[in-house]
């Protein structure tokens, strides 16, 4: 298949810790030109953690729209070159406190294609063990959670859970057989 839009040159917008926009010029198949916006961010990794019929969630207050959001734990490293299974492992550890014995990868997503070239993998964790959070500054009003899965569900349903990528890793441990 052609590529339905090329690219002709681009040029660095905006960077900081966390992300990068760059903005290109392209081409598509007509031959017009315009231009893209694009989001760049580190892989992530989202981690579906089960112990006994029960899901963990994190609860946090996500200031882009000013609401505190139940998730599955995830996160990523700022464009560091580590293994996702070791960055599955840390992010469910920082933001939970769980240690898991068992930690597979059964997916993967991506976030936004429309403008955002993030990548996740989809992690299933069981045989958990109950430690000490080590979360960031930026997650100290986070709040841990454990739920039924037909709570989960039904939080999903009824628009509790709103997260996409949430949605899409449960959605994902669901269709596996896992849950």
């Amino acid at each position: 298949m052609t590529e339905a839009i090329t690219q002709i040159s681009s040029r660095l917008v905006y960077e900081n810790r966390w992300l990068r926009l760059r903005e290109d010029k392209v081409r598509r198949l007509d031959g017009s030109e315009g231009i893209y916006s694009v989001l760049e961010r580190a892989e992530f990794a989202v981690i579906c953690p089960v112990q006994d019929g029960e899901i963990y969630l994190v609860e946090q207050f996500r200031y882009p729209i000013g609401q505190c959001v139940w998730e599955l734990p995830m996160g990523t490293w700022e464009w560091q070159d580590v293994a996702p299974t070791v960055l599955a492992a840390a992010e469910l550890r920082e933001e939970t406190g769980l240690v898991a014995g068992k930690l597979h990868e059964i997916g993967r997503i991506v976030q936004a294609a429309g403008y955002s070239n993030q990548e996740g993998r989809v992690f299933f964790a069981t045989d958990l063990v109950m430690g000490e959070t080590a979360r960031e500054v930026e997650e100290q009003d986070m709040v841990l959670g454990r739920f039924p899965i037909a709570e989960v569900e039904r939080m999903i349903r009824d628009g509790v859970i709103r997260d996409a990528v949430t949605i899409a890793a449960f959605a994902q441990a669901r269709l596996s057989g896992l849950l």
